[in-house]
């Protein structure tokens, strides 16, 4: 389903303007492995891998997250995770894509 929720926002025509979500107060959450976060990541961003994202929704919960990977796949399963515990999240694909 998150794969799914990413290629609808891909493809729905509404762009979002990540820049202005992060000057609001967004985080951006990187859910690499640990190795491939310190390979190179978004400046500023917290590294909370895929499979232990959904115990970390607490500490999310409020926020509005945009969740990165390596080409959006896992952001879009942690989107789903995130969403489905009443959190605002958005799949902005590659890391590098927020360089």
């Amino acid at each position: 389903m998150g794969f799914l929720s990413s290629l609808k926002e891909m493809f729905s025509g509404s762009k979002v303007d990540y820049a202005e979500l992060i000057s609001k107060g967004a985080i951006v959450v990187d859910v690499r492995s640990i190795q491939e976060f310190k390979a190179g990541h978004v400046k500023g961003s917290k590294n909370i891998p895929l499979p232990v994202i959904a115990n970390k929704t607490k500490a999310l919960n409020g926020k509005v997250v945009i969740l990165v990977c390596k080409s959006g796949g896992r952001a879009g399963n942690a989107k789903g995770i995130l969403s489905r515990a009443g959190i605002e999240a958005y799949n902005a694909g590659a890391w590098q894509n927020l360089r």
